[in-house]
């Protein structure tokens, strides 16, 4: 009986490996092979006669004596101003973030806290405002923002963004609140704490892997989003997705690919390295907010 389990244990083992490595090839191999283009020039990356010169760099080494090279990544970050880009992303997502969290933890946890029955419809509300599409929210900005010249500017594409990225926030944080147990709340205020005071000293540092969660989702929200930024902002303010987007150009007007392609890696490399520093806080935080809720 033990010998017929440990077959059948070894059978699921060599399945799931092989599965594994199946989805970790699919899913990763985009991104390398993006990665290796970007090192060549366009007649190698996307050639239609012999796709091995995206490997071996033949019209790279003919065009710039290697058979890699970084001028992709020169011209668009100097010459394509990708590096106002990057800016214009990191002062957007900081600030969406910063703003959501605050907002977030102190709504979330009054909510958790709340004994009237008003809490249940808000957040049905914050459901369905963050279940709409982004472009119906968006649309209904245009009009007031160009009313009021404000289109166009980083300020009007934080607060947009935010408003958006809040309801999510606020639910995800709410169920992590509901894991900490109210004594903790009860025994801080017996101690001669405030409720700030008990929030702040007491409950927030046991949050941290809840809070660090909704700031990563947050933070892809804010640094992955196209939509918005690309109808809120103007091209000297374009975020690193449309710029990207703009780079690949249009049906009328050609881009520059190999510019895209550069782009593509130099945007998603933080990710990977943000989300591998944050690993650990992000799954216990997972975790923590699937215990109950």
């Amino acid at each position: 009986m033990n010998s017929r389990v440990n077959k059948y244990s070894k059978q699921l083992i060599i399945v799931n490996a092989i599965f594994l490595s199946i989805w970790l090839i699919i899913s990763v191999f985009p991104f390398m092979w993006t990665l290796w283009g970007s090192f060549k020039v366009k007649a190698d990356f996307f050639s239609r006669a012999e796709w091995m010169y995206a490997l071996n760099g033949f019209n790279t080494l003919l065009e710039t004596g290697a058979t890699t090279t970084i001028k992709a990544y020169v011209e668009s970050w100097i010459e394509g101003e990708f590096w106002r880009a990057t800016l214009n992303t990191i002062i957007i997502t900081v600030s969406v973030v910063t703003i959501s969290l605050f907002l977030g933890t102190l709504g979330a946890y009054a909510l958790s806290r709340s004994t009237f029955k008003y809490t249940f419809y808000i957040l049905i509300a914050a459901l369905i405002f963050r279940a709409m599409p982004h472009i119906t929210l968006v649309s209904g900005y245009l009009f007031p923002f160009f009313q009021l010249n404000i289109w166009g500017i980083l300020p009007t594409t934080i607060i947009v963004l935010v408003a958006i990225n809040q309801p999510f926030t606020l639910w995800l944080l709410y169920s992590f609140f509901k894991t900490v147990p109210k004594e903790l709340d009860e025994s801080a205020l017996i101690d001669g704490c405030s409720y700030f005071q008990a929030f702040r000293f007491i409950i927030m540092p046991i949050m941290w892997p809840g809070v660090v969660t909704a700031g990563l989702f947050s933070m892809m929200l804010a640094y992955n989003d196209f939509t918005v930024t690309a109808l809120l902002l103007n091209q000297q303010n374009y975020t690193m997705v449309p710029k990207i987007n703009a780079f690949l150009g249009t049906i009328e007007h050609g881009g520059n690919y190999m510019w895209a392609v550069s782009s593509v890696v130099s945007a998603t490399a933080p990710l990977f390295m943000i989300i591998w520093f944050f690993q650990r806080q992000l799954i216990s935080g997972l975790t923590a907010g699937a215990v109950k809720g």
